[in-house]
């Protein structure tokens, strides 16, 4: 049986009524898995057990000790008193877990989004005729950015955290951190006249210009942080040193925030035994129990105040969880859900706003906490919320005693993680020097203005330069290195696995007698100049994008000017009453003072040009109009048909519109005139020929190439048959494979398999139904060779007439 029949490939069209009535039979089924995706606790609560119980309660305590400081403190950077972090801390480790995706993350009060907020009070509080209240615009901040960011999440557009890249993150996070440790510098100190929501460079120069105010908060502020990172570099030390003590130094790590604030508060209470004032700043009083707990009262004034931060807020509350979700979520071997993460914020939100709480989010630093301590389940919040819970009511009256030091040290020490440092500059640096840009924009415009323009200025730039590679892509001429012929080892396994013999066999190259070639840009840096031309007349392509709107222009002009640098003109010579307006005939001029035989053997003629569409992933209606005006150009600079062959297209859509257009049927040996366009927006007029004139042969775009017969088999299933060289249809094979048809000329997979193939599942080289798509490059080289050959044939024979 010969082996030279091919395997034609088709697609079978599904109409949309037909996708329309598929998706109708799957929706009951998707509705229900949709409502029970809104509620992941129902996916595992059913297999919790008393291990994970265990794990979960030591992570959720080891938590909680470590939010009550840091919420208080947060609160302070949000301009409100000490328990509205404590609120946002308990909303937020109890309800998350019941929507939650991640086993990981904390909720609750951040330094960023404090510090967006106490940027908003104070815009707010301090307005002309303002009787608005600080807990009430954080209340109104948590609903409205609840209610939106739930919105996002239900209906599933999680996507759009991917439109921001991780240096946006990075950056405005560095930022924020730098700006947060210079706010506390207030507190660590104890000088009153700084502004702690000024940009970082005038708290900066304001503290340097009250340098001697300081007061004796600063021995309790720096004994914290020489505290907090001797113990934290102390204990890696030591566990690195001695192993085998390796996790009870890591938890008396994680206690190193509480035994501060118990030490610290212990000492300031001792030093104000006598007196009628501290002689440092302290906390003071913190109401027991939930005193703000109120529906939520929203009016203009107060959504007037909110609503210039809100899209801000928004992108700082889902960015920083989904960002720290995905990342422990890698580290630990499971995948989150971005939208039902985004939902779970949303609700958590809301819920929180009827608490007084402001909204809350991911944190870094209790994230990385609750991972190391081994947590199983997103329960572990609910233990963590017990823990706040107990301080709200039975701790209450210690924290009178808290200085302000302790607790700017205890933030200074958080957000420290936050900072992005060299070895991640140097590394994105050598990534790319644009995403560096895009960073060093966030940093410094978060460092000179605020946490707010510096994620405008940030999330802007990178769309811009998103934009920008979209609608200026790569564009990569091709050439081609001829490949040397390689021996394959046939393996014949036998009943032992251990065992097998090897039997060496001739390549397809050499069975067949046929050139393979390797083809790559022309200016590739390692084989470049090894790349050789494509045959006199045959020119090829690749762009490293899909074909749309914002690059169709930019694609078709770089087409047609590689086209005509690489090929001359063969079209008939214009006068100057017919040469268009903006034609100067700079390149008749060119050709006059060369001599037109001296120009013709210099450039072939262009007969074809190969389009590699590997990296086009979508062509839509000005990407396919960009291609035929290049093709209507390049037919009147060669003054013939040039054709177009496309090679590995491998979306089925793409290859339909490319059919749509008349790219799967053109025609080969006569001059195209212009068509119409493919989607005219304007009424295209119809147009008389004068009878003088003799019209060009045209070709019809929606006209499809001969197709086989179809004939219905025993399973319903359409099975299209060619007529094969010895005339007998008996031997046709049909398979059917998703959307797509295979017809097999002959069942030629046994005969490779006897004659040395790889194994019974291979095939030779398919070939598309229409001859203008190609599975390889090689074969559209020859295919195009071919046609050309036929075509100087029939010029030949013309001439001799």
């Amino acid at each position: 049986m010969p082996v030279s029949d091919s395997i034609i490939v088709d697609y079978e069209q599904v109409s949309y009524k037909q996708k329309a009535q598929a998706y109708s039979r799957k929706l009951p089924k998707k509705s229900v898995a949709y409502i029970t995706s809104l509620f992941p606790i129902l996916h595992w609560i059913h297999r919790y057990n008393i291990a994970w119980l265990l794990r979960d309660l030591i992570a959720g305590v080891t938590v909680g000790i470590v939010v009550v400081p840091q919420s208080m403190g947060y609160a302070k950077i949000a301009e409100l008193p000490a328990e509205y972090g404590l609120y946002t801390a308990f909303v937020g480790l109890s309800v998350y877990c019941f929507f939650a995706t991640s086993k990981d993350i904390s909720i609750g009060p951040t330094a960023v989004m404090s510090l967006l907020l106490g940027q908003t009070i104070i815009r707010g509080t301090t307005a002309e005729g303002s009787t608005i209240t600080g807990p009430e615009i954080a209340v109104t901040f948590s609903l409205i950015a609840g209610a939106a960011i739930l919105f996002i999440g239900l209906v599933r557009l999680g996507i759009l955290v991917d439109f921001i890249p991780g240096p946006v993150i990075a950056g405005f996070m560095t930022g924020s951190a730098i700006t947060i440790t210079c706010s506390q510098l207030k507190g660590l100190t104890g000088i009153k006249d700084i502004n702690t929501h000024d940009p970082a460079y005038l708290i900066i120069g304001n503290f340097f210009k009250n340098v001697p105010e300081i007061k004796l908060d600063i021995a309790f502020g720096l004994s914290g942080l020489i505290w907090l990172y001797g113990v934290s570099y102390g204990s890696i030390y030591l566990a690195n040193k001695y192993p085998q003590y390796a996790n009870h130094l890591y938890l008396f790590s994680i206690m190193r925030n509480g035994i501060l604030v118990i030490f610290g508060t212990l000492i300031s209470y001792l030093i104000q035994l006598g007196r009628d004032e501290s002689p440092i700043s302290i906390l003071k009083d913190v109401p027991a129990g939930f005193q703000a707990m109120q529906v939520p009262h929203v009016n203009t004034e107060l959504l007037s105040i909110v609503a210039p931060s809100l899209p801000s807020g928004i992108i700082v509350l889902i960015l920083e969880h989904v960002a720290i979700a995905k990342s422990f979520g890698r580290l630990n071997d499971y995948t989150i859900s971005p939208s039902q993460e985004i939902a779970a914020i949303g609700i958590t939100n809301i819920i929180a706003s009827f608490f007084g709480a402001y909204p809350s989010t991911g944190s870094f630093s209790r994230t990385a906490i609750l991972s190391r301590s081994g947590v199983k389940t997103p329960l572990s919040g609910v233990f963590s919320a017990a823990v706040v819970l107990l301080a709200l009511y039975a701790l209450t009256p210690a924290f009178y005693y808290i200085p302000d030091s302790i607790l700017a040290a205890v933030v200074i020490h958080a957000v420290a993680n936050l900072v992005s440092g060299p070895a991640y500059i140097k590394r994105l640096a050598s990534i790319s020097l644009w995403e560096l840009f895009i960073f060093a924009v966030a940093v410094f415009v978060t460092f000179f203005s605020s946490v707010e323009y510096g994620i405008y200025a940030a999330v802007a730039l990178a769309i811009v330069i998103l934009l920008f590679r979209i609608a200026r892509p790569r564009f990569w001429p091709l050439g081609r290195i001829p490949l040397a012929a390689t021996t394959t080892t046939k393996k014949q396994v036998s009943t032992d696995n251990d065992n097998y013999n090897e039997k060496p066999m001739l390549s397809m190259k050499n069975k067949h007698d046929q050139q393979q070639y390797l083809y790559i840009a022309e200016n590739h840096p390692s084989l470049g100049d090894r790349v050789e031309k494509l045959p006199a007349g045959l020119l090829m392509c690749r762009v490293d994008e899909s074909f749309t709107y914002p690059n169709s222009s930019y694609i078709s002009e770089k087409i047609i000017t590689y086209c005509k640098s690489r090929t001359q003109r063969s079209g008939p010579k214009l006068t100057k009453q017919e040469r268009p307006w903006n034609d100067d005939g700079e390149e008749e001029k060119i050709i006059r003072q060369e001599g037109p035989q001296q120009q013709k053997s210099k450039l072939p003629r262009l007969h074809a040009l190969i389009i590699d569409f590997a990296s086009v992933n979508r062509l839509d209606s000005s990407g396919l109009q960009a291609l035929v005006d290049a093709q209507n150009t390049l037919n009147r600079y060669s003054g013939h048909h040039v054709e177009f062959h496309f090679v590995t297209v491998l979306n089925p859509a793409i290859r339909q519109t490319l059919i749509v257009a008349g790219f799967g049927t053109q025609p080969t040996m006569q001059y195209l005139a212009e068509p119409t366009e493919v989607l005219p927006f304007i009424p295209q007029q119809p147009v008389t020929t004068p009878c003088h004139e003799k019209e060009e042969p045209r070709f019809d775009i929606e006209q499809p190439p001969p197709q086989p017969e179809c004939t219905e088999s025993d399973d319903g299933a359409c099975s299209s048959s060619n007529s094969s060289s010895n005339g007998s249809n008996d031997q046709n094979k049909s398979v059917m494979k998703g959307d797509g048809q295979v017809v097999m000329i002959e069942d030629v997979a046994d005969e490779l398999e006897d004659s040395g193939g790889v194994n019974s599942k291979s095939i030779p080289l398919p070939k598309d139904r229409y001859p203008f798509f190609h599975w390889s490059s090689d074969e559209a080289v020859k295919s195009a060779s071919l046609s050309m050959e036929a075509r100087g044939r029939k010029e030949d024979s013309k001439n001799d007439q």
